[in-house]
């Protein structure tokens, strides 16, 4: 398994690893700004509690959808 993975980033061209790095990158701060939304007590905008936390659960399920969608395209 581990063997099948390193041998598929090698393969790999520059721009697709770029590119995975970014995806990373961007599934990283979608979950971070969804967690940050929900426990940040003293929140800048004016948005009642549970718009806020449905405002959270939004952005950490759409960087799970991110995700999988950057495992999916790794695997080819």
């Amino acid at each position: 398994m581990l063997r099948k993975t390193t041998l598929n980033n090698e393969k790999k061209s520059l721009k697709e690893r770029f590119f995975l790095v970014i995806g990373i990158v961007f599934f990283l701060a979608y979950l971070g700004m969804g967690v940050l939304v929900i426990f940040w007590r003293n929140f800048p905008l004016n948005i009642p509690t549970h718009y806020r936390i449905a405002l959270g659960v939004i952005l950490i399920m759409y960087s799970f959808i991110r995700f999988f969608r950057i495992i999916k395209d790794n695997k080819e």
